[in-house]
């Protein structure tokens, strides 16, 4: 199934509708608006790899070099679908992006990175072993760190202020996961939307 030049656009969450429009569910709702906005399609794991076992997650096709994929396997072990799916791929780690929240930006914020450690978050955590290596790139999407216990604040559901706040940034984070996995370079991108980014928050 190795797809010369496939880029795999990951966002992490957890699945249910309990968990829509949770601060842990930022990395789901990029790629949903990605998605809609494009008219791409998210289908059953079974519609790419059929008859392997790894059917915990959904793919949505960009392209004829891109692939949306939302694990299934709850936050923490995101890796079990991510390691084995770009092996089954052939992917580098270089060409596997990964799209999840951040308790060290504030609300809004978004960085992106080629590469780095977990920071304390689970999913990357899962993903990092899973693949054997923490350099492949990553877009972080601010989320702030609440005054109250954090991992009762990542699972529930934003005020209706944040909830605004937050869907302006997925938005933003789209258009720079449309130009990634559309081949554009990693390191350029950085430089134009990071200016970008900080304009809008001067």
């Amino acid at each position: 199934m190795e797809v010369q030049g496939l880029r795999l656009l990951v966002g992490l969450g957890n699945p249910g509708s309990r968990y829509d429009w949770t601060p842990h569910n930022l990395g789901f709702h990029v790629l949903d608006h990605l998605a809609a906005r494009e008219g791409w399609i998210f289908e059953p794991a079974n519609r790419l790899v059929p008859d392997h076992g790894l059917r915990q997650f959904e793919f949505a096709r960009a392209g004829t070099h891109g692939l949306l994929v939302k694990p299934q396997a709850f936050m923490n072990h995101s890796g079990r679908v991510v390691g084995p799916l770009s092996l089954q791929l052939g992917l580098p780690a270089e060409s596997v992006l990964v799209v999840f929240d951040d308790l060290d930006l504030a609300l809004g914020q978004l960085r992106i990175r080629p590469h780095g450690g977990n920071g304390g978050h689970n999913g990357m955590k899962s993903i990092a072993e899973a693949l054997g290596t923490d350099r492949f790139p990553r877009l972080r999407v601010g989320i702030g760190r609440p005054r109250t216990d954090a991992a009762r604040y990542v699972l529930e559901p934003f005020s209706a202020e944040a909830k605004v706040e937050a869907q302006i940034s997925v938005a933003q984070a789209s258009d720079f996961c449309l130009d990634w996995i559309r081949g554009e370079d990693l390191e350029r991108a950085m430089t134009r939307y990071h200016s970008r980014w900080n304009q809008d928050t001067a």
